[in-house]
């Protein structure tokens, strides 16, 4: 990686900064979210764990043995919350799925060690209850936006066997990241995350996905094109360091910002809609 000064690292990852109009992306995003959640089949704050950020939402499918998808939102780790992502289920429950929507603690009071754990456990309640939401156990995939992504990314190198004696040796049928986050070495010299981060060179490299060896898969790693140089190259090293064979898909979204890529993924017209349905197994053809 070349080394650039600070300022360059804040420009290249501050999102907000870089889509000046992104509140109105939080304003439709929040309306949408609590019209979700006033559906009268979704289950809310379910816990899934010890604490109190440990809680998801779900919204059960119409039909029984459906696939699952997981969805994990991002705010580098630091901010947002699963309500704000409720509407991501509706198009996704429409098209056959049952969908839950994950919670995490936030950096600074946890790290992002603690999260990663935390994201494991909500996927082992998922395939522990997934009949109960008229889901298939065998049939479970995770999307995350952003931080989101990289989770996504960690859960499918996961020992699930150190979780729970119960749980399969392969958990996740596939996943799928949205402006994701695969090499975190950066993040360490971005000012306006690294306080709040606190990433260490050890934490770099246990919390770097494109470094671990390369899972089973599949991966499907989408990008928006109006992103930084930064997020687009991220976007590429999962690819060039885990293969095709596991990230199958590599691809940047033309026209697609940081934050309307999530509108891409719940439009059925989208294209990373398209690649999460041929995930699930609710055929469609991205092509």
């Amino acid at each position: 990686m070349i080394r650039k000064d600070t300022a360059w690292y804040d420009a290249q990852y501050d999102n907000r900064a870089r889509v000046p109009d992104h509140a109105r992306f939080f304003a439709r995003w929040t309306e949408a979210s609590a019209a979700a959640r006033a559906l009268p089949t979704c289950r809310l704050d379910i816990p899934f764990g010890d604490t109190a950020a440990e809680r998801l939402d779900a919204f059960p499918a119409a039909a029984p043995n459906a696939p699952v998808l997981v969805f994990i939102h991002g705010g580098y780790w630091r901010s947002l919350d699963k309500s704000d992502f409720s509407f991501v289920a509706p198009p996704f429950v429409a098209a056959g799925a049952a969908v839950v929507v994950t919670n995490y603690g936030l950096c600074p009071a946890v790290s992002i060690e603690t999260i990663a754990l935390q994201s494991a456990r909500a996927l082992a309640w998922v395939w522990r209850n997934a009949q109960a939401i008229g889901g298939d156990p065998a049939r479970i995939v995770v999307a995350g936006h952003s931080a989101g992504g990289h989770l996504a990314a960690m859960l499918l190198s996961c020992r699930w066997k150190t979780l729970g004696d119960d749980l399969p040796l392969r958990l996740l049928g596939g996943a799928m990241s949205l402006s994701g986050l695969f090499d975190l070495e950066p993040l360490r010299h971005t000012p306006f995350l690294q306080a709040d981060l606190k990433l260490t060179p050890a934490s770099v490299k246990r919390l770097s996905p494109a470094f671990f060896a390369r899972p089973r898969g599949p991966l499907h790693a989408l990008v928006g094109g109006d992103e930084s140089a930064e997020f687009i190259r991220q976007n590429r090293l999962i690819r060039d360091q885990w293969g095709p064979s596991t990230v199958p898909v590599c691809e940047t979204v033309a026209g697609r910002n940081h934050f309307d890529i999530v509108d891409d993924f719940v439009d059925p017209a989208g294209r990373s809609h398209a690649f999460a349905r041929q995930l699930l197994g609710l055929t469609m053809n991205p092509n």
